[in-house]
Formats: C-alpha cells, sequence, structure tokens
C-alpha cells in the first residue's frame, strides 16, 4: 500500500506523525498490560486462597448444622432458620485499575447477634448460625475476586490486540511507508540535482 502513496515531503511528514504516535501508543499499552497482568496474578492467588477457606468452613458449617439437628431437631431448625431476616443489604463499591472498574463488596459483619430468640436454642444452633454468616461473607468476597479475574482478563486480552496490531500491522506499515517516501524523494532530489547539473553545463557549452 506504501508504493500506491505519493512520495510528497507532506506525506512523509504525516507519516512519521503517525509512526511516532503509534510507537507511543504501543509503549502506554505495553505498560498497561502489565499492570493488568499483576492485578490479575494477584487477585489469582486471593481468590485461590478464598476457595481454600471456603472449602474448610463449608465442612465446618456443615458439621454444626448437623449438630443443630440433632440438639433441637430438624423441624426447629428449619423454624429458626426461615426467622432469619435474607441479608439482601450487600453494598459493591467500583474502584478503577487503568480504566477496568474492578467491584469491591463492604465487608459482611460475620458474628451479628442472632435474630431469633435465644429461649429453647442451644450453642450448636448458634455455631450454625455463626458459620452461616461466615459462609455468606466468604461467598461475597469469591464473587468480588472472580468477578475481578474476569473483568482483567477482559480488558487484557483487549490490551493484547490493540498492542500486537500497533507491533506487527500499524508501525511496520509506517514504518516501510516512510522509508518508500524517503526514498523516492532521494532519488528525485538526485535526479533533479543531475538535470540542473546538465543544465548549467549546456549552458556553459553554448556559451562557449
Amino acid at each position: 500500500m506504501s508504493s500506491k502513496m505519493a512520495p510528497t515531503r507532506g506525506n512523509l511528514s504525516k507519516v512519521l506523525r503517525v509512526l511516532d504516535l503509534a510507537k507511543k501508543g504501543h509503549d502506554l499499552l505495553e505498560r498497561k498490560r502489565q499492570v493488568l497482568m499483576m492485578e490479575l496474578m494477584r487477585h489469582m492467588e486471593a481468590a485461590k486462597q478464598v476457595q481454600a477457606e471456603m472449602k474448610a468452613l463449608f465442612e465446618e458449617a456443615y458439621d454444626s448444622l448437623k449438630r443443630a439437628n440433632v440438639s433441637l431437631g430438624i423441624d426447629t431448625v428449619e423454624e429458626l432458620a426461615n426467622s432469619v431476616p435474607i441479608a439482601d443489604q450487600i453494598t459493591i463499591r467500583l474502584r478503577s485499575i487503568m480504566g477496568v472498574d474492578i467491584p469491591e463488596v463492604d465487608p459482611i459483619d460475620e458474628t451479628p447477634s442472632p435474630s431469633y430468640s435465644l429461649i429453647g436454642t442451644s450453642c450448636a444452633m448458634d455455631r450454625a448460625y455463626v458459620n452461616a454468616r461466615r459462609v455468606l461473607a466468604l461467598v461475597a468476597r469469591l464473587a468480588e475476586v472472580e468477578n475481578s479475574v474476569y473483568r482483567l482478563a477482559v480488558q487484557i486480552k483487549k490490551t493484547h490486540r490493540r498492542v500486537n496490531a500497533l507491533k506487527k500491522v500499524i508501525i511496520p506499515y509506517n514504518r516501510e511507508a516512510a522509508r518508500f517516501i524517503s526514498d523516492a524523494l532521494e532519488e528525485m532530489d538526485r535526479e533533479d540535482f543531475v538535470r540542473m547539473k546538465a543544465a548549467k553545463e549546456g549552458q556553459g557549452g553554448e556559451r562557449r
């Protein structure tokens, strides 16, 4: 395509400007990609830790629920569970990392006072309640980090495509175009010089 571009000094100036902007854009996008990669690795590690905590806590919560069922009976535990308000007041904030909105969930109180009557309950029920709250807090935390991992991964993929487009297409094309125009202008200058020299020599011969 560069061979179809008119070899003028104006076009050379335009191509060089585009080439300079493309190089700067490539450097900025590459730095952005590196920052996002570091954030992605950090969130992936956090997700692994939360998943490990979740596995251990689920086992503990299930065990405490079984103990509550044994001490109070399944019907009583179910009745008490139905009296607990549904935790639907979860606050999510967004913070920007290199233009990517990352969710942050406000910490959930893991040990609030039970909303059910303490009369006719047991320590096993209280433990099951506390563990259920801890599970809820971890689920919210896991949703936060996994959603962050997804958003970061999507943006990294987009940024990688842009970096590659600049590196493998736009920069080489404009570099070649600049070389073509520069070489053509040099050749034109040489031809003009030869013509001018020949013209001067011809004028000198006529005077003699």
